[in-house]
């Protein structure tokens, strides 16, 4: 993303497992197009996450999206809520995001956007710590297996669908816990506007990116689509009522090999595309096909903090 590090599940194993391309190109293969760009100014959104914690927020955006993780897939954005760093309600970006936002486009005031990644079981020969061991998926039982590195013999969970299922839906599972855990600690300190701890107030995004760390080849691609539809598959539990994609076509179909099946629950997601430098170049990413085969409904250019367009 804009400013993410690799979404990788320890710091002590840094590294991707697919390479990102220096400039991912933009060109879709889906037949199904989006929304055309309007030729009328529109006010603009903004999306922030930890890099911009303690910083001056911007004043009124149309929308905002907020990242719920810190950098990786199991970490909390420091200011997402009140923490020991930010302890007031109005240096949290959730609280902004509400309260701030003008909602004078088709986006909603806030909507909030989730790193993903899937490691495996091992990652130059270390487990996972936090790989899942165990769960009943649509891809079956996630169960044990034994891998032997340079450093010993253990007993992981298999590196399988089933498992890569399992992860995801854990992760985003624990994301919805946080946004709860920082709406109750905003809403306790009594702002002037309450902020829902609930899953269906807010749209969600996944954020997928060849930066961060996924299986490659085939039966890696097979794994991150598991990973992936476990994530959506435990915030619509939880209430969403949406939850799209921020990508591009070139990073979308590497780490999932392409949406091409409407039995998949990743198909016809929304999109939210990437990429462009002016206002002007995200009002005519809204017109690109759709990598999902469904609707791109947000487009960003870059700034300081990025801004963001609805479609």
């Amino acid at each position: 993303m804009r400013r993410l590090v690799a979404c990788i599940v320890q710091a002590a194993v840094v590294g991707a497992l697919v390479t990102a391309s220096a400039a991912p190109a933009l060109a879709a293969t889906s037949a199904r197009g989006g929304r055309g760009a309007g030729s009328s100014p529109a006010p603009a959104g903004n999306d922030l996450s930890y890099p911009q914690c303690g910083t001056a927020f911007p004043s009124s955006p149309a929308f905002g999206i907020v990242g719920v993780n810190g950098g990786l897939t199991n970490d909390l954005n420091s200011c997402v809520g009140p923490s020991s760093s930010y302890p007031s309600y109005g240096k949290t970006e959730l609280y902004w995001a509400v309260a701030a936002s003008t909602g004078v486009t088709s986006q909603p005031k806030a909507s909030l956007y989730l790193n993903t990644a899937d490691p495996g079981n091992v990652y130059d020969g270390t487990p996972i710590a936090d790989w899942p061991a165990s769960g009943t998926t649509p891809y079956g039982t996630c169960t044990t297996t034994t891998v032997t590195t340079s450093t010993g013999t253990y007993t992981v969970g298999e590196n399988s669908p089933a498992c890569a299922w399992q992860y995801g839906y854990a992760k985003a599972a624990q994301d919805v816990s946080w946004v709860s855990g920082a709406a109750k600690a905003i809403d306790a300190q009594s702002p002037p506007v309450v902020v829902s701890g609930a899953a269906g107030s807010y749209p969600w995004w996944l954020d997928v990116e060849t930066v961060n760390t996924w299986q490659s080849g085939t039966s890696g691609q097979a794994m991150n689509v598991a990973d992936l539809q476990g994530m959506i598959a435990a915030l619509r539990e939880a209430g969403a009522s949406s939850v799209g994609a921020y990508s591009t076509s070139s990073q979308w179909d590497k780490i999932t090999g392409g949406t091409t099946s409407s039995s998949g629950s990743l198909y016809g997601i929304p999109d939210w595309v990437p990429g462009a430098k002016t206002l002007s170049g995200a009002k005519s990413n809204c017109g690109l096909a759709s990598f999902t085969a469904g609707r791109i409904v947000v487009t960003q250019w870059s700034g300081h903090p990025d801004n963001d367009h609805a479609c």
